[in-house]
């Protein structure tokens, strides 16, 4: 791996960390394009809990991981907040960089006297 290579890697990875750690604190907790639309039709109380009406919302169930240590967008037994949502980003950085690197490192180019083993 050249040097130059290793530099761009890093300035990668602290790009992705620097997004996931510092500016996810600041992302909106307002619903989505994809919520608001599934909240159509409904009413909802100052708790958001449905009042009235009929929406998608209603039929939403919680998914199979919903009680793993960073679902929602936090790590569970943090309260929640700012720390909670970076801490599971830059945790969720470095495993996907992880996960990652140890994909292209086994499916990497060896040389043929490597590969002659």
């Amino acid at each position: 791996m050249s040097k130059r290579f290793g530099w761009f890697l890093a300035s990668g990875l602290l790009v992705a960390l620097l997004l996931a750690g510092v500016v996810s604190a600041f992302a909106s907790g307002s619903p989505d394009g994809l919520d608001a639309t599934a909240r159509e039709g409904c009413t909802f109380n100052a708790e958001d809990e449905i009042t009235g009406g009929k929406c998608m919302v209603q039929q939403e169930a919680d998914h199979q991981l919903a009680d793993s240590p960073l679902a929602d967008y936090g790590i569970k037994g943090l309260s929640e907040g700012p720390l909670s949502t970076g801490l599971a980003g830059v945790l969720g950085v470095f495993v996907t960089f992880a996960i990652g690197g140890g994909l292209f490192w086994l499916v990497r180019r060896r040389p043929e006297s490597e590969a002659k083993v």
